[in-house]
């Protein structure tokens, strides 16, 4: 499926979205407003406008004051950047203060900005599509932990249900039995017990970071990293317990998340307490994504989020295109594949020609890196290293070089056995036709018990020779198969 028709809806211009919210100002700028709009610009600055909203009723004016400052700047920048398309998200603060519609109303007059008061029930239902846009089937509960409030959608199978708007955030940290009563009010919430919780948020997001370094983690991205639901209890009532003092001495807490990662911490364990699920899984994406989503129509929305990611960033770094006619031309070694690993063939044909910029001694690391860390998202943490390791192999890199001994953890022997034939196959067309795929046309690859056959017929016979034959003799030991090759006279 060629890149265009996977961008399917895409915007020829770039789109930002700022959210407003209780304890920060956030804007993102995408470029473009397809399935998999890649962020372009990504700034966020700590204001805590709603600061005094639980004493006071209103918005911190010095909050306002460095909020006001912070859109005018933000909006400077996107009119430099040429993006016409701006929206304001405003939140909970904005939304409970008495004086929330006068500051709104100052800020699209001095800043030109476009604003849009969300209400509860719509706050919940955007950040509930931002998982799903992500997580496509996302099923259990989503929680969105802001700086005013909780947000708590109940998805089913990708379709948001149930939901409520609590009043705890970053900003709000009541007490245990405030929020244990609120939760337990949702009688919906039984249902996901055994099923996936989806935290969203930074400060909830900052404790999967901390897991991470912790443990060591083999992919240092948060978005789909995985806690067991005992883990997540233990590990929340860990953190809770800890002063300022000591999370100053931990790397990687923000300075702003100090004060309320303790609390922010014991409210997750009681969230994950009260549901009970089986698992969670923290999402990257959230509300900016789910208003972008939103947005989308149907046929967009079906898109897969991690083909269409891989094909906008091969089709934006790499030099031939043709990822379609690859894909097609080694189906035939991978004849019994599951779905799950049909998909990852297809983004991994994406991305095959994503390091040809880079030295050819570190082309390998750089491409597992890359793609290790690239900013798509519909995979988990073991398919990622599965991604990473073929195109890693597709550079000719081997299964005991450095950087692919963490990946090994979380990896089967399988599937780093099917991850070197992909990265293999991958590597043999591109040799043997220069990138210029059209030269496959008049070649086949072939797989039986005891071979692996390349035919070339036609003006093909002449793409035969010593370096071509290694490629195919290097995908035929990862098939443990000999390799063969025909030629039409």
């Amino acid at each position: 499926m060629p890149p265009a028709d996977l961008a399917q809806g895409r915007s020829a211009s770039r789109i930002a979205v700022v959210d407003l919210g209780s304890n920060s100002v956030r804007m993102v700028v995408y470029d473009h407003s397809g399935r998999a709009p890649l962020p372009v610009f990504n700034e966020r600055a700590l204001c805590g406008l709603g600061r005094d909203l639980a004493t006071t009723g209103r918005l911190s004016p010095e909050g306002a004051a460095e909020a006001r400052a912070s859109l005018r700047r933000l909006s400077a920048i996107a009119r430099a950047m040429h993006v016409d398309d701006v929206t304001v998200l405003a939140t909970a603060a904005t939304r409970e203060a008495a004086d929330g519609p006068v500051f709104l109303a100052d800020i699209e007059r001095e800043c030109g900005l476009r604003v849009r008061q969300l209400t509860g029930e719509e706050e919940a239902r955007l950040s509930a599509l931002g998982v799903v846009s992500a997580i496509p089937g996302a099923d259990g509960v989503m929680g969105d932990f802001g700086g005013g409030s909780l947000e708590m959608v109940a998805l089913n199978d990708g379709a948001p249900g149930h939901h409520a708007t609590l009043p705890f955030g970053a900003l709000r940290l009541d007490g245990d039995s405030d929020l244990d009563q609120a939760l337990a009010r949702l009688n919906w919430l039984d249902d996901a017990q055994g099923r996936t919780f989806y935290p969203v948020g930074g400060t909830w997001r900052t404790l999967a970071r901390l897991r991470m370094a912790e443990l060591g983690h083999a992919v240092r991205v948060i978005h789909h990293y995985e806690m067991a639901y005992r883990e997540a209890v233990d590990y929340c009532a860990l953190v809770a317990g800890l002063g300022p003092a000591s999370l100053a001495r931990i790397a990687g807490v923000p300075r702003g998340r100090r004060e309320v990662l303790p609390a922010a911490a014991r409210m997750l364990g009681r969230v994950v307490d009260r549901i009970r699920p089986r698992r969670l899984v923290f999402s990257a994406f959230g509300l900016r994504e789910g208003y972008l989503y939103d947005r989308l129509d149907q046929d967009t929305r079906l898109i897969d989020p991690l083909v269409a990611g891989s094909a906008v960033l091969g089709a934006r770094e790499g030099r031939f295109g043709g990822a379609d006619v690859i894909f097609d031309w080694i189906a035939p070694v991978f004849a019994g594949e599951s779905a799950a690993e049909r998909r990852l063939r297809l983004a991994a044909c994406h991305l095959a020609d994503i390091a040809w910029p880079e030295h050819p001694d570190y082309r390998a690391e750089h491409a597992f890196l890359r793609v290790l860390r690239m900013p798509v998202v519909g995979i988990d943490h073991g398919e990622r290293a599965a991604l990473a390791s073929a195109i890693h192999a597709r550079y000719g890199g081997q299964e005991d070089d450095m950087e692919m001994r963490a990946a090994r953890a979380l990896l089967t022997p399988e599937r780093v056995a099917w991850a070197s034939a992909l990265g293999a196959a991958q590597h043999l067309a591109l040799t043997l036709a220069g990138g210029a795929v059209e030269l496959l046309a008049e070649t086949e690859l072939a797989l039986d018990d005891e071979h692996v056959t390349l035919a070339l017929t036609g003006a093909a016979r002449d793409l035969d020779d010593g370096v071509v034959r290694a490629r195919l003799g290097v995908l035929a030991r990862r098939l443990d198969r000999a390799p063969n090759v025909t030629v039409a006279r």
